[in-house]
């Protein structure tokens, strides 16, 4: 039998949430019973995601019946009988919500950012232990086949002892990205933790993929940090970043990423062996391994859907992909950037403004060349020479 589930924030990034579990319901996985918005779905917009509009009969675009809606998640739980609730709100809320989801033994697929600050994280993490409710975290790259290909390769030996990992992220993101929600490139809301950075959200899984790759994912698996975190926008968050860790196995890893590219570039995490190197395009599942003396091999894997892979733990134990706990490196990341110095705002001829899709765009000049290098170097950009370029923040002990 299916399983019900409710959608919290079916706009935005929802959609996608949406369309997903409509692809589901095919498979006779789920059912969509409830959408939680403040603002109710329009017919319209239930209708070209191929649902009726809202009531017990009603039906519409493919002929699915309408899911209830409500703005009170606890309530809509309630009324459902949801097994699953898909939270896809803004970060800030995440904990709130998991939590009434657990409170009415509910099992969560979490948006990334797990949640905005260490301490909210320990909650949540209480919250679901004293509950015992199940909770997946919604970094869609972990679900890649490639990520244990990749760690057998390089268990075997494929490209010779570990040097470390580089990973970079070169988006395109207009003023009006900023503008779209109140929280957006905002560290703090209403006086609450938002940490809305290219780091800790559109661009957090190259983060966590690296992580992940490296087999240090959890809380206790970081030795130290250093962080460079840049803005060239009106913003409160970092839009240019350079983050560098070792981790307690003592890889050095090291992130570059923004939003100012001058054009969009498929992100990736580049790992260096003595003998050869392995690019990981994450979003694509696509694979490239370069070792001394022999060509190149390019490989495409499957991926496991992270709301497929909770059903599955529900029905039959199978093992989830992306518990809270296996973030715990990635949000002591989190906290040393919301705890460490703020954005180093970007000097007027470090950046240029170009036309965009809604609203200019701000570039910054040869940053995209400049993330590449650092995932070639493992170095940061003031070590890359970067006009622009202060010294990392020690953000972590050593």
């Amino acid at each position: 039998m299916s399983l019900p589930v409710v959608l919290a924030g079916a706009r935005g990034h929802g959609r996608t949430h949406l369309r997903n579990i409509r692809r589901l319901e095919h498979t006779g996985q789920v059912r969509l019973v409830g959408v939680c918005e403040l603002e109710p779905l329009s017919p319209r917009e239930l209708a070209d995601a191929g649902y009726g509009a809202p009531g017990p009969t009603r039906s519409a675009g493919h002929g699915a019946p309408g899911p209830a809606q409500s703005a009170d998640l606890g309530a809509l739980l309630e009324r459902t009988g949801a097994r699953i609730a898909v939270i896809c709100t803004p970060i800030h809320t995440h904990t709130g919500l998991a939590l009434t989801a657990a409170a009415h033994g509910v099992h969560t697929l979490l948006e990334k950012p797990t949640t905005a600050s260490y301490p909210e994280y320990a909650r949540l993490l209480a919250g679901l232990d004293e509950k015992g409710t199940a909770c997946q975290v919604g970094f869609q790259s972990l679900g890649s086949h490639a990520v244990d290909a990749i760690r057998e390769l390089v268990a075997d030996g494929a490209i010779g002892p570990l040097r470390g990992i580089g990973a970079a992220g070169a988006w395109v993101r207009d003023e009006a990205y900023f503008r779209r929600v109140p929280w957006a490139g905002r560290r703090t809301l209403d006086g609450r933790d938002v940490v809305d950075g290219v780091l800790t959200n559109p661009l957090a899984h190259a983060v966590a993929t690296a992580l992940r790759i490296d087999g240090s994912d959890l809380a206790g698996d970081l030795a130290e940090a250093e962080l460079e975190q840049y803005r060239a926008h009106d913003i409160e968050a970092d839009d240019t970043s350079c983050l560098r860790v070792r981790t307690a196995r003592g890889t050095r890893i090291t992130v570059a990423v923004t939003l100012c590219a001058e054009r969009n570039a498929e992100p990736y995490v580049l790992v260096h062996g003595t003998r050869g190197r392995i690019t990981f395009w994450y979003k694509q599942d696509r694979v490239l391994v370069e070792r001394t003396g022999a060509g190149p091999v390019e490989t495409v894997h499957p991926r496991t859907d992270l709301l497929e892979n909770l059903v599955a733990h529900l029905r039959d134990g199978s093992g989830l992909l992306v518990p809270p706990r296996r973030t715990g490196a990635f949000m002591r990341i989190v906290e040393a950037i919301r705890t460490g110095p703020l954005p180093e705002p970007l000097p007027p001829d470090a950046w240029y403004s170009a036309p965009g899709e809604k609203a200019p765009r701000r570039i910054v000049k040869g940053v995209d060349a400049l993330t590449e290098a650092a995932a070639e170097s493992l170095a940061t950009f003031s070590e890359l020479g970067a006009d622009w370029g202060v010294p990392p923040a020690r953000v972590l002990p050593r």
